[in-house]
Protein backbone atom coordinates (compact mmCIF):
# COMPACT_ATOMS: atom_id res chain seq x y z
CA UNK A 1 0.00 0.00 0.00
CA UNK A 2 1.21 3.69 -0.73
CA UNK A 3 2.70 5.09 2.78
CA UNK A 4 3.34 8.35 4.21
CA UNK A 5 6.51 9.33 6.01
CA UNK A 6 6.61 12.47 8.65
CA UNK A 7 9.53 13.29 9.74
CA UNK A 8 8.83 15.84 12.90
CA UNK A 9 12.53 16.80 13.61
CA UNK A 10 12.96 17.98 9.99
CA UNK A 11 9.20 18.95 9.88
CA UNK A 12 8.49 17.00 6.21
CA UNK A 13 6.01 14.57 4.78
CA UNK A 14 7.21 12.68 2.44
CA UNK A 15 4.69 10.68 0.00
CA UNK A 16 5.45 7.27 -1.26
CA UNK A 17 3.67 4.47 -3.46
CA UNK A 18 2.78 1.20 -3.03
CA UNK A 19 6.19 0.35 -4.65
CA UNK A 20 8.14 2.63 -1.81
CA UNK A 21 9.32 5.19 -4.54
CA UNK A 22 8.83 8.92 -3.30
CA UNK A 23 6.01 10.40 -5.55
CA UNK A 24 6.21 13.71 -3.02
CA UNK A 25 7.51 15.89 -0.09
CA UNK A 26 6.43 18.89 1.84
CA UNK A 27 7.30 21.39 4.58
CA UNK A 28 4.96 20.48 7.15
CA UNK A 29 3.44 22.52 10.56
CA UNK A 30 3.29 20.13 13.33
CA UNK A 31 2.53 19.84 17.17
CA UNK A 32 4.10 23.39 19.27
CA UNK A 33 5.29 20.41 21.87
CA UNK A 34 8.01 18.30 21.85
CA UNK A 35 6.91 14.61 22.56
CA UNK A 36 5.77 11.47 21.45
CA UNK A 37 2.82 10.36 22.41
CA UNK A 38 -0.78 11.85 23.14
CA UNK A 39 -1.86 13.17 26.44
CA UNK A 40 -4.73 10.43 27.52
CA UNK A 41 -7.63 11.81 26.50
CA UNK A 42 -6.54 14.52 24.51
CA UNK A 43 -9.08 13.96 21.78
CA UNK A 44 -12.16 14.99 24.54
CA UNK A 45 -10.96 18.16 25.60
CA UNK A 46 -12.06 21.17 23.99
CA UNK A 47 -9.39 22.95 22.22
CA UNK A 48 -9.37 25.87 24.70
CA UNK A 49 -8.62 23.88 27.33
CA UNK A 50 -5.42 21.70 25.33
CA UNK A 51 -2.81 22.83 27.50
CA UNK A 52 1.05 24.36 25.91
CA UNK A 53 2.68 21.17 26.74
CA UNK A 54 0.08 18.92 25.42
CA UNK A 55 0.17 19.96 21.79
CA UNK A 56 2.64 17.37 20.64
CA UNK A 57 2.33 15.32 17.48
CA UNK A 58 2.34 12.13 18.61
CA UNK A 59 4.92 9.07 16.92
CA UNK A 60 4.27 5.89 15.58
CA UNK A 61 2.96 3.98 12.55
CA UNK A 62 -1.04 4.76 11.87
CA UNK A 63 -3.59 3.60 9.51
CA UNK A 64 -4.30 6.60 7.50
CA UNK A 65 -8.10 7.27 6.21
CA UNK A 66 -9.99 10.17 4.75
CA UNK A 67 -12.72 11.55 6.89
CA UNK A 68 -14.07 14.51 8.20
CA UNK A 69 -13.96 16.92 11.47
CA UNK A 70 -16.68 18.55 13.07
CA UNK A 71 -16.69 21.78 10.47
CA UNK A 72 -17.32 19.34 7.51
CA UNK A 73 -13.71 20.05 6.27
CA UNK A 74 -11.95 16.89 4.47
CA UNK A 75 -8.76 15.38 6.41
CA UNK A 76 -6.98 12.82 6.83
CA UNK A 77 -7.14 10.82 10.24
CA UNK A 78 -3.73 10.15 11.83
CA UNK A 79 -5.26 8.97 15.65
CA UNK A 80 -9.31 9.65 15.14
CA UNK A 81 -9.10 9.13 19.13
CA UNK A 82 -6.72 11.33 20.02
CA UNK A 83 -8.21 14.19 17.82
CA UNK A 84 -5.33 14.06 15.21
CA UNK A 85 -5.37 14.60 11.57
CA UNK A 86 -3.44 15.66 8.43
CA UNK A 87 -4.98 18.70 6.95
CA UNK A 88 -5.01 21.74 4.95
CA UNK A 89 -2.68 24.81 6.27
CA UNK A 90 -5.60 27.24 8.14
CA UNK A 91 -4.99 30.47 7.48
CA UNK A 92 -7.84 31.91 9.56
CA UNK A 93 -5.45 33.71 12.45
CA UNK A 94 -2.92 35.88 10.21
CA UNK A 95 -1.02 36.60 12.80
CA UNK A 96 0.21 33.01 13.18
CA UNK A 97 1.60 33.48 9.94
CA UNK A 98 1.35 29.81 8.90
CA UNK A 99 2.03 29.71 5.39
CA UNK A 100 5.59 32.23 6.26
CA UNK A 101 6.25 29.20 8.66
CA UNK A 102 5.78 26.36 5.85
CA UNK A 103 7.94 28.82 3.40
CA UNK A 104 10.44 29.51 5.79
CA UNK A 105 14.09 28.15 5.42
CA UNK A 106 14.24 26.94 9.22
CA UNK A 107 12.38 24.38 11.32
CA UNK A 108 12.18 25.89 14.57
CA UNK A 109 9.21 28.11 13.31
CA UNK A 110 7.13 24.70 11.85
CA UNK A 111 6.21 24.03 15.83
CA UNK A 112 2.69 25.97 16.00
CA UNK A 113 -0.43 23.23 16.00
CA UNK A 114 -2.22 21.37 18.67
CA UNK A 115 -0.80 17.88 16.95
CA UNK A 116 -2.03 18.10 13.94
CA UNK A 117 -0.08 17.84 10.81
CA UNK A 118 -0.83 21.03 8.76
CA UNK A 119 -0.32 20.76 5.04
CA UNK A 120 -0.01 23.75 2.39
CA UNK A 121 -3.53 23.39 0.64
CA UNK A 122 -2.22 22.71 -2.55
CA UNK A 123 -0.31 19.69 -1.84
CA UNK A 124 -2.89 18.18 0.43
CA UNK A 125 -5.48 17.92 -2.80
CA UNK A 126 -2.92 17.00 -5.44
CA UNK A 127 -0.81 14.05 -3.41
CA UNK A 128 -2.77 12.95 -0.17
CA UNK A 129 -6.29 13.05 -1.43
CA UNK A 130 -5.50 11.01 -4.51
CA UNK A 131 -3.79 8.67 -1.79
CA UNK A 132 -6.20 8.09 0.67
CA UNK A 133 -9.66 9.16 -0.97
CA UNK A 134 -9.22 5.02 -2.49
CA UNK A 135 -7.65 3.39 0.31
CA UNK A 136 -6.37 3.73 3.72
CA UNK A 137 -2.75 3.98 3.54
CA UNK A 138 -0.18 3.69 6.33
CA UNK A 139 1.42 7.15 8.03
CA UNK A 140 4.65 6.71 9.62
CA UNK A 141 5.50 9.60 12.41
CA UNK A 142 8.98 9.56 13.56
CA UNK A 143 10.39 10.87 16.82
CA UNK A 144 11.16 13.94 18.45
CA UNK A 145 12.90 12.09 21.63
CA UNK A 146 12.78 8.32 21.51
CA UNK A 147 14.83 5.92 19.15
CA UNK A 148 12.89 4.15 16.42
CA UNK A 149 13.21 1.29 17.96
CA UNK A 150 11.45 2.26 20.99
CA UNK A 151 8.99 3.43 18.50
CA UNK A 152 8.48 1.01 15.82
CA UNK A 153 10.25 -2.16 17.54
CA UNK A 154 13.62 -4.00 16.96
CA UNK A 155 14.30 -2.99 13.04
CA UNK A 156 15.59 -5.76 10.85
Amino acid sequence: MPFVVIDKPAARLYVFDAHARLQAHTAVLIGSALGDHSVPGIGQKAIADVQPDERTTPAGRFNGKLGRNLTGEDVVWVDHEAAVSMHRVRTHQPAERRPQRLASETIEDNRISYGCINVPAGFFDAHLLPVFSTQAAAIYVLPDRLSLEQVFGPLP
